[in-house]
Protein backbone atom coordinates (compact mmCIF):
# COMPACT_ATOMS: atom_id res chain seq x y z
CA UNK A 1 0.00 0.00 0.00
CA UNK A 2 1.45 3.50 -0.87
CA UNK A 3 2.11 6.09 1.70
CA UNK A 4 -1.38 7.71 1.42
CA UNK A 5 0.88 11.49 1.82
CA UNK A 6 2.36 10.59 -1.49
CA UNK A 7 -0.37 9.91 -3.51
CA UNK A 8 0.10 11.41 -7.00
CA UNK A 9 -1.90 14.24 -7.76
CA UNK A 10 -4.59 14.71 -10.57
CA UNK A 11 -3.88 17.08 -13.05
CA UNK A 12 -5.61 17.99 -16.06
CA UNK A 13 -4.15 18.25 -19.64
CA UNK A 14 -6.32 19.48 -22.85
CA UNK A 15 -6.32 17.37 -25.86
CA UNK A 16 -7.50 17.50 -29.44
CA UNK A 17 -11.33 17.34 -30.33
CA UNK A 18 -12.19 13.77 -31.65
CA UNK A 19 -15.99 14.24 -32.94
CA UNK A 20 -16.47 10.46 -33.35
CA UNK A 21 -16.57 10.49 -29.41
CA UNK A 22 -17.52 13.81 -28.79
CA UNK A 23 -14.38 14.77 -28.28
CA UNK A 24 -12.31 14.35 -25.24
CA UNK A 25 -11.59 18.02 -24.03
CA UNK A 26 -9.51 16.93 -20.77
CA UNK A 27 -7.63 13.72 -19.95
CA UNK A 28 -6.58 12.94 -16.34
CA UNK A 29 -2.64 13.21 -16.15
CA UNK A 30 -2.49 10.31 -13.34
CA UNK A 31 -4.67 7.81 -11.72
CA UNK A 32 -6.32 9.01 -8.01
CA UNK A 33 -6.88 5.10 -7.54
CA UNK A 34 -5.72 3.29 -4.08
CA UNK A 35 -4.60 -0.10 -6.46
CA UNK A 36 -4.30 -3.53 -5.27
CA UNK A 37 -4.40 -6.93 -6.59
CA UNK A 38 -7.66 -9.24 -7.47
CA UNK A 39 -10.33 -7.92 -5.38
CA UNK A 40 -12.52 -9.67 -3.22
CA UNK A 41 -16.04 -9.69 -3.94
CA UNK A 42 -18.69 -8.91 -1.64
CA UNK A 43 -18.94 -6.86 1.68
CA UNK A 44 -20.86 -4.22 2.70
CA UNK A 45 -19.11 -0.89 2.29
CA UNK A 46 -20.45 2.23 4.61
CA UNK A 47 -20.34 5.61 3.00
CA UNK A 48 -20.83 8.47 5.11
CA UNK A 49 -22.78 11.25 2.68
CA UNK A 50 -23.24 14.72 4.00
CA UNK A 51 -27.22 14.82 3.56
CA UNK A 52 -30.13 13.64 2.31
CA UNK A 53 -31.40 13.25 -1.28
CA UNK A 54 -34.04 15.36 -2.28
CA UNK A 55 -35.35 12.26 -3.91
CA UNK A 56 -33.70 9.51 -6.86
CA UNK A 57 -35.00 10.86 -10.37
CA UNK A 58 -31.93 12.53 -11.28
CA UNK A 59 -33.87 14.31 -14.02
CA UNK A 60 -35.28 16.83 -11.36
CA UNK A 61 -31.81 17.71 -9.71
CA UNK A 62 -29.04 18.87 -10.15
CA UNK A 63 -26.12 18.42 -6.86
CA UNK A 64 -24.12 15.80 -6.22
CA UNK A 65 -26.13 14.69 -3.29
CA UNK A 66 -28.72 13.81 -5.23
CA UNK A 67 -26.71 12.45 -7.85
CA UNK A 68 -25.21 10.22 -5.43
CA UNK A 69 -27.70 8.85 -4.34
CA UNK A 70 -29.79 8.24 -7.31
CA UNK A 71 -27.51 8.75 -10.59
CA UNK A 72 -24.59 7.19 -9.32
CA UNK A 73 -26.04 4.13 -8.08
CA UNK A 74 -28.96 2.91 -9.53
CA UNK A 75 -28.87 4.52 -13.27
CA UNK A 76 -26.78 4.24 -16.29
CA UNK A 77 -26.38 6.88 -19.09
CA UNK A 78 -25.96 5.95 -23.09
CA UNK A 79 -22.56 7.13 -22.70
CA UNK A 80 -20.69 7.61 -19.75
CA UNK A 81 -17.41 9.09 -18.23
CA UNK A 82 -14.23 6.81 -17.97
CA UNK A 83 -14.22 6.31 -14.23
CA UNK A 84 -11.65 8.97 -12.61
CA UNK A 85 -11.46 10.94 -15.95
CA UNK A 86 -13.35 12.82 -18.35
CA UNK A 87 -12.50 9.83 -21.70
CA UNK A 88 -16.34 9.49 -22.96
CA UNK A 89 -16.70 5.85 -23.42
CA UNK A 90 -19.62 3.52 -24.26
CA UNK A 91 -22.41 3.19 -21.81
CA UNK A 92 -25.66 1.63 -22.38
CA UNK A 93 -25.08 2.83 -25.72
CA UNK A 94 -22.13 0.36 -27.43
CA UNK A 95 -21.32 2.98 -30.12
CA UNK A 96 -22.70 6.61 -31.52
CA UNK A 97 -22.83 8.56 -34.75
CA UNK A 98 -22.99 12.51 -35.43
CA UNK A 99 -23.86 14.43 -38.56
CA UNK A 100 -21.21 16.64 -39.95
CA UNK A 101 -23.37 19.69 -38.69
CA UNK A 102 -24.06 18.39 -35.20
CA UNK A 103 -27.69 18.19 -35.36
CA UNK A 104 -28.46 14.63 -35.62
CA UNK A 105 -27.18 11.75 -33.56
CA UNK A 106 -27.46 8.55 -33.56
CA UNK A 107 -27.30 5.44 -30.69
CA UNK A 108 -26.43 1.79 -30.84
CA UNK A 109 -27.69 0.38 -28.30
CA UNK A 110 -26.54 -2.40 -25.98
CA UNK A 111 -27.83 -5.82 -25.72
CA UNK A 112 -29.03 -8.09 -23.59
CA UNK A 113 -29.24 -5.10 -20.54
CA UNK A 114 -31.26 -5.77 -17.64
CA UNK A 115 -33.29 -3.81 -15.44
CA UNK A 116 -33.18 -4.46 -11.72
CA UNK A 117 -35.98 -6.19 -9.90
CA UNK A 118 -37.16 -4.90 -6.83
CA UNK A 119 -40.06 -5.55 -4.55
CA UNK A 120 -42.46 -3.17 -6.39
CA UNK A 121 -40.82 -3.79 -9.99
CA UNK A 122 -40.15 -6.96 -12.19
CA UNK A 123 -39.17 -6.37 -15.96
CA UNK A 124 -40.56 -8.65 -18.14
CA UNK A 125 -38.10 -7.43 -20.88
CA UNK A 126 -34.83 -6.04 -21.54
CA UNK A 127 -33.84 -2.48 -21.78
CA UNK A 128 -34.53 -1.06 -25.52
CA UNK A 129 -35.24 2.11 -27.37
CA UNK A 130 -38.65 2.46 -25.91
CA UNK A 131 -37.14 3.25 -22.49
CA UNK A 132 -34.31 6.02 -24.47
CA UNK A 133 -37.18 7.29 -25.94
CA UNK A 134 -39.63 7.82 -22.62
CA UNK A 135 -36.83 8.98 -20.63
CA UNK A 136 -36.42 12.19 -23.27
CA UNK A 137 -39.60 12.53 -24.27
CA UNK A 138 -41.13 12.65 -20.60
CA UNK A 139 -38.53 15.71 -20.41
CA UNK A 140 -39.06 17.50 -23.63
CA UNK A 141 -42.86 17.10 -24.34
CA UNK A 142 -45.03 19.10 -22.16
CA UNK A 143 -47.92 16.72 -23.39
CA UNK A 144 -46.44 13.44 -22.40
CA UNK A 145 -48.36 11.34 -20.55
CA UNK A 146 -46.02 10.78 -17.62
CA UNK A 147 -45.43 14.50 -17.37
CA UNK A 148 -49.19 15.62 -16.86
CA UNK A 149 -49.79 13.05 -14.66
CA UNK A 150 -46.88 13.52 -12.34
CA UNK A 151 -45.61 17.32 -13.64
CA UNK A 152 -42.13 18.75 -12.23
CA UNK A 153 -39.08 20.33 -13.65
CA UNK A 154 -35.79 19.41 -14.47
CA UNK A 155 -33.42 22.24 -13.88
CA UNK A 156 -30.78 20.62 -15.73
CA UNK A 157 -32.20 20.02 -18.99
CA UNK A 158 -33.63 23.13 -19.18
CA UNK A 159 -30.47 24.87 -18.21
CA UNK A 160 -28.66 23.73 -21.42
CA UNK A 161 -31.65 24.59 -23.49
CA UNK A 162 -32.56 20.51 -24.15
CA UNK A 163 -35.68 21.37 -23.54
CA UNK A 164 -36.57 23.98 -26.53
CA UNK A 165 -33.35 22.34 -28.77
CA UNK A 166 -34.45 18.89 -29.05
CA UNK A 167 -36.73 18.77 -31.65
CA UNK A 168 -36.97 14.58 -31.67
CA UNK A 169 -36.21 11.67 -30.06
CA UNK A 170 -37.08 8.58 -32.45
CA UNK A 171 -36.89 5.28 -32.16
CA UNK A 172 -35.47 3.58 -35.87
CA UNK A 173 -36.02 -0.11 -34.19
CA UNK A 174 -35.59 -1.88 -30.71
CA UNK A 175 -31.79 -0.77 -30.60
CA UNK A 176 -31.23 2.29 -32.31
CA UNK A 177 -32.31 5.86 -31.31
CA UNK A 178 -32.14 8.99 -33.32
CA UNK A 179 -31.70 12.67 -31.18
CA UNK A 180 -32.42 15.64 -34.26
CA UNK A 181 -31.60 19.40 -32.72
CA UNK A 182 -32.97 22.42 -34.01
CA UNK A 183 -29.56 24.01 -33.76
CA UNK A 184 -26.27 22.25 -33.90
CA UNK A 185 -24.19 21.65 -30.45
CA UNK A 186 -21.02 20.05 -30.37
CA UNK A 187 -21.19 19.04 -26.96
CA UNK A 188 -24.43 16.98 -26.79
CA UNK A 189 -22.80 14.00 -26.20
CA UNK A 190 -20.67 14.96 -23.75
CA UNK A 191 -23.61 16.95 -22.16
CA UNK A 192 -25.93 13.75 -22.26
CA UNK A 193 -23.51 11.99 -20.26
CA UNK A 194 -24.21 13.29 -17.39
CA UNK A 195 -26.63 12.31 -14.38
CA UNK A 196 -29.73 14.29 -15.43
CA UNK A 197 -29.73 11.85 -18.55
CA UNK A 198 -29.71 8.70 -16.94
CA UNK A 199 -32.39 5.90 -18.06
CA UNK A 200 -35.51 5.20 -16.71
CA UNK A 201 -37.61 1.79 -17.78
CA UNK A 202 -40.38 2.56 -19.68
CA UNK A 203 -42.48 -0.24 -18.42
CA UNK A 204 -42.15 0.74 -14.63
CA UNK A 205 -43.47 4.02 -15.81
CA UNK A 206 -46.30 2.46 -17.20
CA UNK A 207 -47.07 0.42 -14.53
CA UNK A 208 -46.91 3.71 -12.25
CA UNK A 209 -48.92 5.20 -14.50
CA UNK A 210 -51.84 3.16 -14.37
CA UNK A 211 -51.88 2.49 -10.73
CA UNK A 212 -51.68 6.42 -10.64
CA UNK A 213 -48.60 6.25 -8.43
CA UNK A 214 -46.29 8.51 -10.86
CA UNK A 215 -44.85 10.15 -7.66
CA UNK A 216 -42.63 6.88 -7.05
CA UNK A 217 -40.41 7.07 -9.40
CA UNK A 218 -38.95 9.44 -7.45
CA UNK A 219 -38.61 7.36 -4.17
CA UNK A 220 -38.67 4.21 -5.37
CA UNK A 221 -35.95 4.12 -8.50
CA UNK A 222 -35.59 1.80 -10.74
CA UNK A 223 -32.76 1.38 -13.47
CA UNK A 224 -29.91 -0.45 -15.14
CA UNK A 225 -27.04 0.99 -13.17
CA UNK A 226 -24.66 -1.01 -10.78
CA UNK A 227 -27.08 -1.43 -7.51
CA UNK A 228 -30.36 -1.89 -6.25
CA UNK A 229 -32.46 0.78 -4.50
CA UNK A 230 -33.98 -1.42 -1.51
CA UNK A 231 -35.29 1.37 1.22
CA UNK A 232 -34.39 4.76 2.41
CA UNK A 233 -34.72 5.98 5.77
CA UNK A 234 -34.61 10.29 5.60
CA UNK A 235 -31.62 12.06 7.46
CA UNK A 236 -30.69 8.29 8.28
CA UNK A 237 -29.88 5.78 5.74
CA UNK A 238 -29.77 4.45 2.01
CA UNK A 239 -29.48 0.59 1.49
CA UNK A 240 -28.67 -0.58 -1.91
CA UNK A 241 -27.80 -4.41 -3.05
CA UNK A 242 -25.57 -5.35 -6.05
CA UNK A 243 -27.11 -5.31 -9.19
CA UNK A 244 -27.14 -9.12 -9.39
CA UNK A 245 -27.77 -9.11 -13.46
CA UNK A 246 -25.41 -5.97 -13.93
CA UNK A 247 -24.23 -5.62 -18.02
CA UNK A 248 -20.63 -4.69 -16.53
CA UNK A 249 -20.28 -7.46 -13.60
CA UNK A 250 -16.48 -6.74 -13.49
CA UNK A 251 -17.22 -3.63 -12.17
CA UNK A 252 -18.90 -4.34 -9.16
CA UNK A 253 -16.76 -6.27 -6.40
CA UNK A 254 -19.32 -5.48 -3.30
CA UNK A 255 -22.44 -7.26 -2.21
CA UNK A 256 -24.21 -4.13 -0.16
CA UNK A 257 -23.82 -0.71 -0.27
CA UNK A 258 -25.26 1.56 2.63
CA UNK A 259 -25.59 5.63 3.02
CA UNK A 260 -25.02 6.91 6.17
CA UNK A 261 -26.46 10.27 6.05
CA UNK A 262 -24.15 12.36 8.65
CA UNK A 263 -24.47 16.32 8.02
CA UNK A 264 -21.95 17.07 10.85
CA UNK A 265 -18.07 16.86 9.04
CA UNK A 266 -16.64 16.03 12.52
CA UNK A 267 -19.44 13.53 12.83
CA UNK A 268 -18.47 11.55 9.89
CA UNK A 269 -14.79 12.09 11.13
CA UNK A 270 -15.18 9.94 13.89
CA UNK A 271 -17.35 7.57 11.79
CA UNK A 272 -14.78 6.86 9.78
CA UNK A 273 -11.87 6.78 12.09
CA UNK A 274 -13.52 4.29 14.56
CA UNK A 275 -14.49 2.02 11.12
CA UNK A 276 -18.10 3.02 11.33
CA UNK A 277 -17.94 4.07 7.62
CA UNK A 278 -15.57 2.94 5.20
CA UNK A 279 -15.50 6.41 2.99
CA UNK A 280 -16.85 10.10 3.60
CA UNK A 281 -17.57 12.79 1.83
CA UNK A 282 -16.47 16.42 2.16
CA UNK A 283 -13.75 16.16 4.80
CA UNK A 284 -12.53 19.65 6.95
CA UNK A 285 -9.33 21.28 5.84
CA UNK A 286 -8.02 20.28 8.85
CA UNK A 287 -8.82 16.36 9.07
CA UNK A 288 -6.75 15.72 5.91
CA UNK A 289 -3.54 15.76 8.11
CA UNK A 290 -4.77 13.90 10.62
CA UNK A 291 -6.30 11.76 8.61
CA UNK A 292 -2.80 11.55 6.45
CA UNK A 293 -0.92 10.25 10.32
CA UNK A 294 -3.55 7.84 10.68
CA UNK A 295 -2.12 4.44 9.73
CA UNK A 296 -5.55 2.51 8.55
CA UNK A 297 -6.34 5.92 6.89
CA UNK A 298 -5.66 6.08 3.04
CA UNK A 299 -6.28 9.99 1.30
CA UNK A 300 -6.42 10.63 -2.43
CA UNK A 301 -6.21 14.08 -3.28
CA UNK A 302 -6.09 16.28 -6.83
CA UNK A 303 -6.43 20.11 -7.65
CA UNK A 304 -9.93 20.61 -7.82
CA UNK A 305 -12.19 21.23 -10.63
CA UNK A 306 -14.66 23.51 -9.36
CA UNK A 307 -15.58 27.41 -8.07
CA UNK A 308 -16.54 28.49 -4.61
CA UNK A 309 -18.35 32.12 -5.84
CA UNK A 310 -21.10 34.51 -4.35
CA UNK A 311 -23.72 35.14 -6.84
CA UNK A 312 -25.66 38.32 -7.00
CA UNK A 313 -29.11 38.12 -7.76
CA UNK A 314 -29.17 40.76 -10.65
CA UNK A 315 -33.22 40.86 -10.68
CA UNK A 316 -33.35 42.85 -6.99
CA UNK A 317 -32.27 46.18 -6.25
CA UNK A 318 -29.63 47.41 -6.07
CA UNK A 319 -28.08 44.46 -6.99
CA UNK A 320 -29.25 45.48 -10.66
CA UNK A 321 -26.09 47.73 -10.75
CA UNK A 322 -23.56 46.81 -12.35
CA UNK A 323 -21.39 49.86 -10.14
CA UNK A 324 -22.65 47.93 -6.89
CA UNK A 325 -21.79 44.12 -8.07
CA UNK A 326 -18.23 46.00 -8.58
CA UNK A 327 -17.95 47.41 -5.28
CA UNK A 328 -18.99 43.83 -3.73
CA UNK A 329 -16.19 42.05 -5.48
CA UNK A 330 -13.44 44.49 -4.46
CA UNK A 331 -14.80 44.88 -1.02
CA UNK A 332 -14.11 41.08 -0.32
CA UNK A 333 -10.95 39.41 1.02
CA UNK A 334 -10.17 36.22 -0.74
CA UNK A 335 -6.89 35.82 0.57
CA UNK A 336 -8.40 35.72 4.20
CA UNK A 337 -11.20 33.67 3.39
CA UNK A 338 -8.19 31.02 1.68
CA UNK A 339 -6.82 30.97 4.90
CA UNK A 340 -9.64 30.97 7.13
CA UNK A 341 -11.94 28.20 5.54
CA UNK A 342 -9.57 26.68 3.12
CA UNK A 343 -6.39 26.54 5.76
CA UNK A 344 -4.68 27.02 1.91
CA UNK A 345 -6.19 24.13 0.41
CA UNK A 346 -7.03 26.04 -2.99
CA UNK A 347 -6.29 28.80 -4.81
CA UNK A 348 -7.62 32.24 -5.33
CA UNK A 349 -10.63 32.35 -7.94
CA UNK A 350 -10.83 35.12 -10.29
CA UNK A 351 -12.60 33.48 -13.49
CA UNK A 352 -16.19 31.74 -13.60
CA UNK A 353 -14.03 28.43 -14.40
CA UNK A 354 -10.55 26.44 -13.08
CA UNK A 355 -7.13 27.03 -14.65
CA UNK A 356 -6.81 23.77 -15.82
CA UNK A 357 -10.25 23.82 -18.35
CA UNK A 358 -9.26 24.55 -21.92
CA UNK A 359 -10.26 28.33 -22.97
CA UNK A 360 -9.41 29.68 -19.12
CA UNK A 361 -8.89 33.41 -19.93
CA UNK A 362 -5.23 33.93 -18.39
CA UNK A 363 -5.30 37.62 -19.22
CA UNK A 364 -7.97 38.40 -17.00
CA UNK A 365 -7.28 39.60 -13.63
CA UNK A 366 -9.14 40.55 -10.19
CA UNK A 367 -10.02 43.82 -9.24
CA UNK A 368 -7.50 44.55 -6.43
CA UNK A 369 -8.89 44.28 -3.02
CA UNK A 370 -9.79 47.93 -2.03
CA UNK A 371 -12.66 48.95 0.31
CA UNK A 372 -11.94 52.43 -0.46
CA UNK A 373 -12.69 52.20 -4.08
CA UNK A 374 -15.47 49.88 -2.99
CA UNK A 375 -17.12 53.06 -1.36
CA UNK A 376 -16.51 55.15 -4.14
CA UNK A 377 -18.38 53.26 -5.91
CA UNK A 378 -21.45 52.49 -4.00
CA UNK A 379 -21.59 56.71 -3.65
CA UNK A 380 -21.47 56.64 -7.67
CA UNK A 381 -24.71 54.45 -7.33
CA UNK A 382 -26.41 56.59 -5.24
CA UNK A 383 -25.89 54.41 -1.99
CA UNK A 384 -23.41 56.59 -0.16
CA UNK A 385 -24.97 55.00 3.27
CA UNK A 386 -25.05 51.34 1.80
CA UNK A 387 -27.99 49.18 2.13
CA UNK A 388 -28.96 45.64 3.31
CA UNK A 389 -28.95 42.84 1.77
CA UNK A 390 -29.25 39.29 2.44
CA UNK A 391 -26.78 36.45 2.26
CA UNK A 392 -27.90 33.07 1.94
CA UNK A 393 -25.29 30.30 3.47
CA UNK A 394 -25.30 26.94 2.48
CA UNK A 395 -25.75 24.48 5.09
CA UNK A 396 -23.74 21.65 3.90
CA UNK A 397 -20.32 20.83 2.81
CA UNK A 398 -19.34 20.76 -0.93
CA UNK A 399 -16.17 19.88 -2.95
CA UNK A 400 -16.17 23.78 -3.63
CA UNK A 401 -16.74 25.02 0.07
CA UNK A 402 -15.92 23.57 2.77
CA UNK A 403 -17.77 25.75 5.30
CA UNK A 404 -20.00 28.09 3.85
CA UNK A 405 -21.26 29.65 7.34
CA UNK A 406 -17.76 30.99 7.90
CA UNK A 407 -17.31 32.36 4.21
CA UNK A 408 -20.26 34.27 5.21
CA UNK A 409 -19.32 35.78 8.12
CA UNK A 410 -16.35 36.55 6.83
CA UNK A 411 -17.88 38.58 3.78
CA UNK A 412 -20.63 40.01 6.03
CA UNK A 413 -17.41 41.54 8.04
CA UNK A 414 -16.01 42.50 4.56
CA UNK A 415 -19.04 44.21 3.54
CA UNK A 416 -19.83 46.02 6.89
CA UNK A 417 -16.63 48.13 6.15
CA UNK A 418 -18.19 49.62 3.09
CA UNK A 419 -21.45 49.84 4.93
CA UNK A 420 -23.39 47.02 3.70
CA UNK A 421 -25.54 45.22 6.04
CA UNK A 422 -25.61 41.15 4.97
CA UNK A 423 -28.24 39.26 7.15
CA UNK A 424 -27.18 35.87 6.32
CA UNK A 425 -29.73 33.25 5.94
CA UNK A 426 -29.83 29.27 5.84
CA UNK A 427 -32.04 26.56 4.96
CA UNK A 428 -32.04 22.85 4.86
CA UNK A 429 -29.85 21.84 1.61
CA UNK A 430 -33.28 21.04 -0.87
CA UNK A 431 -35.18 24.05 0.38
CA UNK A 432 -32.10 26.03 -0.23
CA UNK A 433 -31.70 24.95 -3.52
CA UNK A 434 -35.19 25.12 -4.34
CA UNK A 435 -36.09 28.55 -3.01
CA UNK A 436 -32.54 30.04 -4.78
CA UNK A 437 -32.85 28.22 -7.95
CA UNK A 438 -37.10 28.34 -8.90
CA UNK A 439 -38.26 30.95 -6.61
CA UNK A 440 -34.69 33.20 -6.57
CA UNK A 441 -35.75 34.64 -3.41
CA UNK A 442 -31.46 35.18 -2.02
CA UNK A 443 -30.19 38.38 -2.91
CA UNK A 444 -26.22 37.36 -2.81
CA UNK A 445 -26.00 33.57 -2.31
CA UNK A 446 -22.83 31.33 -1.88
CA UNK A 447 -22.86 28.52 -4.11
CA UNK A 448 -20.12 27.08 -6.62
CA UNK A 449 -19.49 24.21 -9.19
CA UNK A 450 -17.95 21.13 -9.85
CA UNK A 451 -17.47 20.54 -13.56
CA UNK A 452 -19.98 17.90 -15.13
CA UNK A 453 -18.38 17.31 -19.01
CA UNK A 454 -15.07 18.92 -19.30
CA UNK A 455 -16.09 21.52 -21.44
CA UNK A 456 -16.69 25.41 -21.07
CA UNK A 457 -20.02 25.34 -22.26
CA UNK A 458 -20.93 23.86 -19.36
CA UNK A 459 -18.99 26.63 -16.49
CA UNK A 460 -20.60 29.45 -18.72
CA UNK A 461 -23.87 28.46 -20.17
CA UNK A 462 -24.87 26.19 -17.33
CA UNK A 463 -24.50 28.75 -15.03
CA UNK A 464 -24.43 31.88 -16.55
CA UNK A 465 -26.77 31.46 -19.32
CA UNK A 466 -29.89 32.77 -20.17
CA UNK A 467 -31.46 29.33 -20.44
CA UNK A 468 -30.91 28.97 -16.51
CA UNK A 469 -32.03 31.46 -15.26
CA UNK A 470 -34.65 29.79 -13.29
CA UNK A 471 -31.92 27.12 -12.74
CA UNK A 472 -28.14 26.59 -11.57
CA UNK A 473 -27.68 30.75 -13.00
CA UNK A 474 -28.26 31.84 -9.40
CA UNK A 475 -27.35 35.30 -10.51
CA UNK A 476 -30.51 35.41 -12.62
CA UNK A 477 -27.99 37.02 -15.24
CA UNK A 478 -29.36 37.37 -18.70
CA UNK A 479 -26.73 39.26 -21.06
CA UNK A 480 -27.19 38.70 -24.47
CA UNK A 481 -23.91 39.40 -25.70
CA UNK A 482 -22.98 36.80 -23.26
CA UNK A 483 -24.88 34.31 -24.55
CA UNK A 484 -24.60 34.92 -28.16
CA UNK A 485 -20.93 34.27 -27.93
CA UNK A 486 -21.81 30.83 -26.24
CA UNK A 487 -24.13 30.09 -28.77
CA UNK A 488 -21.77 30.66 -31.71
CA UNK A 489 -19.23 28.34 -29.97
CA UNK A 490 -21.85 25.42 -30.13
CA UNK A 491 -21.49 25.61 -33.40
CA UNK A 492 -18.35 24.61 -34.47
CA UNK A 493 -15.40 22.46 -33.38
CA UNK A 494 -12.64 24.18 -33.80
CA UNK A 495 -11.30 24.04 -30.17
CA UNK A 496 -8.70 27.19 -30.89
CA UNK A 497 -12.36 28.84 -32.24
CA UNK A 498 -14.21 27.90 -29.74
CA UNK A 499 -11.73 29.04 -27.32
CA UNK A 500 -11.59 32.64 -28.57
CA UNK A 501 -15.08 32.45 -28.25
CA UNK A 502 -14.40 31.29 -24.44
CA UNK A 503 -12.44 33.89 -23.81
CA UNK A 504 -14.26 36.87 -25.17
CA UNK A 505 -17.10 35.59 -23.03
CA UNK A 506 -15.19 35.49 -19.93
CA UNK A 507 -14.09 39.50 -20.38
CA UNK A 508 -17.77 40.49 -20.67
CA UNK A 509 -18.40 38.36 -17.61
CA UNK A 510 -15.55 39.86 -15.30
CA UNK A 511 -16.45 43.47 -17.29
CA UNK A 512 -20.22 42.93 -15.68
CA UNK A 513 -19.39 40.64 -12.36
CA UNK A 514 -23.05 38.78 -11.84
CA UNK A 515 -20.98 36.59 -9.16
CA UNK A 516 -17.60 36.44 -7.63
CA UNK A 517 -15.29 34.04 -7.91
CA UNK A 518 -13.36 32.85 -4.44
CA UNK A 519 -11.85 30.03 -4.28
CA UNK A 520 -10.82 26.41 -6.58
CA UNK A 521 -10.68 24.17 -3.79
CA UNK A 522 -8.36 21.08 -3.80
CA UNK A 523 -10.02 17.82 -3.82
CA UNK A 524 -9.53 15.20 -0.86
CA UNK A 525 -10.71 11.84 -0.18
CA UNK A 526 -10.56 9.78 2.66
CA UNK A 527 -11.42 6.01 3.60
CA UNK A 528 -10.28 3.16 4.97
CA UNK A 529 -7.46 0.94 3.59
CA UNK A 530 -9.14 -2.02 2.97
CA UNK A 531 -11.44 0.26 0.22
CA UNK A 532 -9.74 -0.21 -3.17
CA UNK A 533 -10.59 0.64 -6.74
CA UNK A 534 -11.75 3.96 -6.03
CA UNK A 535 -11.33 6.84 -8.11
CA UNK A 536 -10.95 10.24 -7.64
CA UNK A 537 -13.25 11.88 -9.92
CA UNK A 538 -12.40 15.12 -11.72
CA UNK A 539 -16.57 15.86 -12.19
CA UNK A 540 -16.92 15.42 -8.14
CA UNK A 541 -19.36 13.01 -6.39
CA UNK A 542 -18.61 9.36 -5.80
CA UNK A 543 -19.12 6.35 -7.61
CA UNK A 544 -18.69 2.74 -6.14
CA UNK A 545 -18.74 0.74 -9.16
CA UNK A 546 -14.91 -0.71 -9.24
CA UNK A 547 -14.75 -0.51 -5.87
CA UNK A 548 -13.83 -3.39 -3.50
CA UNK A 549 -13.29 -4.05 0.24
CA UNK A 550 -9.94 -6.44 1.15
Amino acid sequence: MPNPSRLPRLSFIPAQMARAAASVLIALGASGAISGAAHAAGGTLVFCSEGSPAGFDSAQYTTSTDFDAGAHAVYDTLVEFKRGSLDLVPGLAEKWDESADAKTFTFHLRHGVKFQATDWFKPTRDFNADDVVFTFKRMIDPENAFQKAHPVSFPYLSDLGYDKNIASVEKLDDYTVRFTLHTSDVVFVRNIAMEFASILSAQYADQLLKAGKTEDLNQKPVGTGPFVFRDYQKDATIRYDAHPDFWNKKDVHIAKLVFSITPDAAVRMQKLTSGECQMTSYARPADIQSARNNPKLAVLSSVGFNVAYVGYNTTHKPLDNVLVRRALDMSIDKQAILKSVYEGAATVASNPMPPSQWSYNTALKDAPYDPAKARDLLKEAGFPNGFAISLWAMPVQRGYNPNARLMAQLIQSDWAKIGVKANIVSYEWAEYNKRAKQAGEHDAILYGWMGDNGDPDNWLGTTLGCDAVHGSNMAKWCNRQFDDLLGKARLITDQNARTKLYEQAQVVFKDQVPYTPLAHANAFQLMTKNVKGYELSPLGGHRFDGVSLD
